[in-house]
């Protein structure tokens, strides 16, 4: 068997081990899920609560027996089942490369959707209603004030109403007791923007996320060489050519 052949083997079979884990990781997560909605039944009254954890564990069983058929064809050189297995990598090797594009393209739209959004759920910020608490959480978790910086807050209409020169609570400085939040005190407040932190934190997100997904792909491509390269192989028809001096 020469080193090629080897090589394939292995790229193989790693590459039906990481469905196999995928598999354990998504049937892990299914199972606690379903476990977490079965403790809080009396809760739920909506029992299709439950299909996300069914799909998921449903994906689990597919990805574990793709990583099987990979296994066994690899182990066998069956080329039926290195076909089948290759036909199933690409798919998937074409879904992650439409991902990371898609990835990509939204990784910079996200400045201009989030700052768009933004400014509408801080416009009707009003300090009762449910947007407002979101607003306030977000304030204080990021630590930051406003959209673009703690200034926006004179352009509302909960500003104009209220009339005290101050921005909401959620502004000051967690260090900071007796905070009124005077616009007259920066000291005391939160002068970033949560525009930017969220715009941060999304495309740090997204940019882990496209890593990840170069990384399957790549290892999907190998994959699907290592195929070719079992699928061509020539068989071994267990004869000497008559040059070879094995008779002479």
């Amino acid at each position: 068997m020469d080193c090629g052949v080897i090589t394939s083997k292995t790229v193989l079979l790693l590459l039906s081990l990481i469905f196999w884990g995928a598999a354990a990781g998504l049937g892990y997560v299914g199972g606690y899920v379903i476990n977490t909605y079965k403790n809080y039944d009396s809760f739920v009254q909506d029992k299709y609560a439950m299909l996300p954890a069914v799909i998921i564990i449903c994906v689990a069983v597919v990805m574990f027996i793709i990583g099987l058929i990979g296994c066994c064809a690899t182990i066998r050189e069956s080329r039926v089942g290195l076909g089948l297995f290759l036909v199933i990598i690409l798919i998937i090797f074409i879904a992650e490369v439409a991902a990371f594009v898609m990835g990509f393209i939204y990784r910079e739209k996200v400045k201009t959707d989030v700052q768009g959004t933004m400014n509408t759920v801080f416009q009707k910020y009003d300090g009762t209603s449910p947007e407002s608490g979101v607003v306030d959480y977000l304030q204080e978790q990021l630590r930051c004030c406003g959209v673009t910086n703690y200034t926006d807050w004179t352009t509302t209409q909960w500003f104009n109403t209220t009339g005290n020169n101050s921005v909401p609570l959620s502004c000051c400085k967690q260090d900071i007791k007796n905070c009124t939040g005077q616009l007259n005190e920066p000291q005391d407040l939160n002068t970033q923007g949560c525009a930017e932190k969220v715009e941060y934190g999304l495309q740090a997100v997204l940019s882990y996320a496209m890593l990840v997904i170069l990384g399957f792909a790549i290892i999907k491509f190998f994959g699907m060489l290592s195929v070719c390269v079992l699928t061509c192989k020539k068989e071994d028809n267990g004869y000497q050519p008559l040059y070879s001096g094995v008779f002479a």
